[in-house]
């Protein structure tokens, strides 16, 4: 047969070594994992279903599938109570992560007016619960004598022990035109000497800075982040994340590229929702978007989008 008619011999160098080659590459993108995912857990704090207690909490952090919970002690008695909070995470196969020590106006008199039996309290409790970090504020400037000593002492008790403690940036009060710093050393926890820091994007939306600057000056000492959002009001909103203008899903991506051990919690405000339905959707929102970005794509999954062969 001659012209158009002829059929050409298959080559064995040519489509034959190409279609193997392109299987081969296939199979070696199949073989690779397609997103890496940091060692970070994803806890649901306590605080996120208020004005519900603290054991509802556990309840909707083991439905929803959260991988842990963060304790705000508080006025609910059985935040402060070790042996009631071993109970339920015992019962609800959810284990305690962090400890947040009860530094907040409303429990002046939890666990003590002293403010270092407090952190004392909530290491113990901490190292009880086999919970990894013990989140703590910066003090109140009318807290003179425990300000002083604050940054000493908390390097201190971060010698004693195996727990973090992890200090929390904070935010200028407003009232209309007014600006009251309230904490000292300082609201912006980045401008002192910590083992440990706390970064939370309420926090940071509240007090007008950047929070990726932040976190770059935080460094490697970054363990703990709370996860909200704000819209940059005078008010601490902890908007479930992705209502607001923080950087909530840059931040979750550059964390699992850096392979981010520490924990993030899911802290948010659900006042507002007029059912335990609609907290819970609320809620299950949040964790959704923090494991749609604790991840970050391998570079199997940068070569799938080329074409194969080139």
């Amino acid at each position: 047969m001659t012209g158009a008619g002829k059929r050409r011999p298959f080559s064995r160098k040519g489509r034959r070594g190409s279609v193997a080659e392109s299987s081969r590459r296939t199979l070696s993108l199949v073989t690779e994992p397609v997103v890496r995912i940091p060692d970070a857990k994803v806890a649901l704090s306590t605080a996120s279903v208020y004005p519900e207690s603290t054991a509802t909490a556990f309840e909707i952090a083991a439905r929803l599938g959260y991988d842990g919970v963060e304790v705000m002690v508080w006025t609910d008695p059985v935040s402060q109570d070790i042996e009631a909070l071993r109970r339920l995470s015992d019962y609800h196969q959810v284990p305690i992560l962090a400890v947040h020590a009860p530094c907040l106006l409303i429990t002046q008199r939890v666990w003590s007016t002293d403010p270092w039996v407090k952190l004392q309290r909530a290491r113990a409790a901490a190292e009880k619960l086999d919970a990894s970090t013990v989140v703590v504020h910066p003090p109140f400037r009318w807290q003179r004598a425990y300000a002083r000593e604050f940054v000493r002492g908390i390097w201190r008790m971060a010698d004693e022990t195996d727990v973090r403690f992890a200090v929390e940036n904070m935010y200028p009060w407003r009232y209309r035109d007014r600006e009251m710093l309230a904490y000292a050393p300082g609201w912006d926890v980045t401008q002192d000497d910590y083992r440990h820091f706390t970064i939370d994007l309420s926090h940071t939306a509240t007090a007008r800075t950047d929070a990726l600057e932040m976190v770059d000056r935080m460094g490697d000492r970054l363990a703990h982040l709370h996860l909200a959002d704000g819209q940059g009001s005078n008010k601490d909103e902890h908007l479930v994340p992705g209502r607001g203008t923080q950087p909530c899903a840059e931040l979750l991506e550059r964390l699992a590229v850096g392979g981010f051990d520490g924990n993030v919690v899911v802290e948010v405000n659900t006042r507002r929702a007029m059912s335990t339905t609609e907290r819970e959707a609320d809620l299950a929102e949040a964790l959704a978007f923090t494991r749609l970005h604790l991840a970050s794509p391998t570079s199997a999954t940068r070569r799938r989008g080329a074409v194969p062969g080139s």
